[in-house]
């Protein structure tokens, strides 16, 4: 597996799709929530299988000095193989390279276990986004 910056449109369309299916498809975000008016200014993240099929997305933007980790999703198919630790991983690096000091992203609840075995720690109460209940978390890198 690997993971990719966003650079041309088949990428961009591969991680919209791969969204779609996972936040629109399956946890019945509306569409015109999950792409919103933030694409184009965010980088965007592909983790392709070894078959060079996308199986993973995220995006990344930063707003003031802090990095915002966003839409971080992996198809079903390659869930529990260390896709989204690809995906995060990929990230921070990109995050590093940018000289961007601390990295927020807003985790559904269930998913707060596997961003914390990445070093990011829970700093608000519980939120609804999209339906889904939601804690702010972050991580100084």
């Amino acid at each position: 597996m690997f993971v990719k910056i966003a650079e041309t449109t088949l990428d961009r369309e591969n991680a919209y799709m791969i969204r779609k299916k996972v936040f629109v498809h399956e946890q019945n975000v509306p569409l015109e929530e999950e792409i919103d008016e933030y694409e184009d200014v965010s980088t965007h993240f592909v983790l392709y299988n070894e078959q060079e099929q996308p199986i993973g997305a995220g995006r990344f933007r930063v707003i003031d000095n802090i990095g915002k980790v966003q839409r971080i999703c992996v198809l079903s198919s390659g869930r529990k193989s260390g896709a989204g630790a690809m995906i995060m991983n990929a990230i921070e690096e990109y995050a590093i390279q940018q000289e961007v000091p601390q990295l927020k992203l807003d985790s559904q609840v269930h998913a707060i276990p596997f961003y914390s075995k990445l070093g990011y720690e829970v700093v608000s109460d519980e939120f609804m986004d999209a339906g889904i209940p939601h804690k702010t978390m972050m991580k100084t890198i």
